[in-house]
């Protein structure tokens, strides 16, 4: 058998210190949509983590054969564009600030590629590119990796720091809402409209974090404590897709309510006669805002796809 040809790569063959440059070598020189295959006596999964770090998450990683004697593993080169907003900001939180900064929604949105969001906008879809490799060269320190966490501990997390983040804020939000649009209301009429908008967001959200926490995360609790165990899982009633099918629409629902908040306040443009707690009500918006859009990151983009794939194991 030959060590490469028609980009299948004999490990065996290869001198041990030439092993992986050459898979890099050969990976490096694939066009987007080609693959390249891995053949070894033991499995390459080091390779891939090597890949990862260096080329990033350009890649599909598929086990043609695994063992016990050989493994065949196909590498496939991405195309430009294929990685979804969601999966580039679960990679690398600190990418958000790049998306945040051409209003790319990363979060109820995070199912687009980057192509096809900033086709929509009329964004240079080259300049955001840059943008985010850039960040890819400074310290990662700061990476919080939620993608590695166990789903009940990111679970838990969700709920001490977002869901009470928004049982804490949001009445006050609506008294300042409320407040605000009975002073400024005749002349500024858009705050009577944010104030309808609030509620209706306090009416979504305070439903929507029972059912999440009643329901679906105390379900994923039983999926890792059954897995954990190797136990047989007694799967709930509602269907576990449908449940997060409607949670994802109320997490949209939401989302379009601040997009009409933004959009009547002009991006929160303050008024010449405005007065401290009309400053302060739009400084609340956006800040309960921004922590809207990392918790639904977490749920959709993390958490929710883990917990479907985790059940059907």
């Amino acid at each position: 058998m030959e060590t490469l040809e028609n980009n299948f790569i004999n490990v065996t063959l290869i001198e041990p210190k030439l092993k992986h440059p050459t898979i890099f070598r050969v990976f490096d020189d694939l066009k987007g949509g080609e693959s390249l295959t891995i053949h070894n006596d033991h499995d390459p999964k080091p390779v891939y983590y090597q890949l990862l770090g260096e080329r990033g998450d350009i890649f599909t990683w598929e086990y043609l054969e695994e063992g016990p004697e050989w493994w065949d593993v196909r590498v496939t080169k991405r195309e430009d564009g294929q990685e979804t907003i969601g999966e580039i900001a679960v990679k690398d939180l600190r990418k958000v600030e790049v998306f945040k900064k051409y209003g790319i929604d990363f979060c109820c949105g995070g199912k687009k590629t980057i192509a096809e969001v900033c086709a929509e906008k009329n964004i240079d879809a080259t300049k955001v590119q840059t943008e985010l490799r850039q960040i890819e060269t400074e310290n990662k320190a700061s990476n919080i990796s939620y993608n590695d966490w166990s789903i009940d501990f990111l679970a838990d997390y969700i709920v001490n720091t977002h869901h009470n983040y928004v049982r804490k804020y949001l009445p006050e939000l609506m008294t300042y809402a409320s407040k605000v649009a009975q002073v400024h209301g005749v002349q500024h009429p858009e705050l009577i409209q944010i104030q309808k908008l609030v509620a209706e967001i306090n009416k979504e959200l305070t439903e929507h974090l029972a059912q999440e926490e009643n329901v679906l995360f105390s379900y994923i609790k039983k999926i890792v404590e059954a897995r954990k165990g190797n136990l047989p899982l007694l799967k709930q009633e509602t269907d576990l897709a449908g449940l997060i099918d409607e949670l994802e629409k109320d997490h949209d629902l939401v989302g379009r309510a601040f997009d009409k908040i933004r959009e009547l306040s002009k991006e929160y443009a303050i008024p010449s006669d405005a007065c401290a707690s009309y400053k302060l009500l739009y400084k609340m918006i956006q800040e309960f805002e921004d922590d809207l859009h990392l918790h639904i990151h977490l749920e959709n983009n993390i958490l929710f796809p883990k917990a479907i794939e985790m059940e059907k194991v």
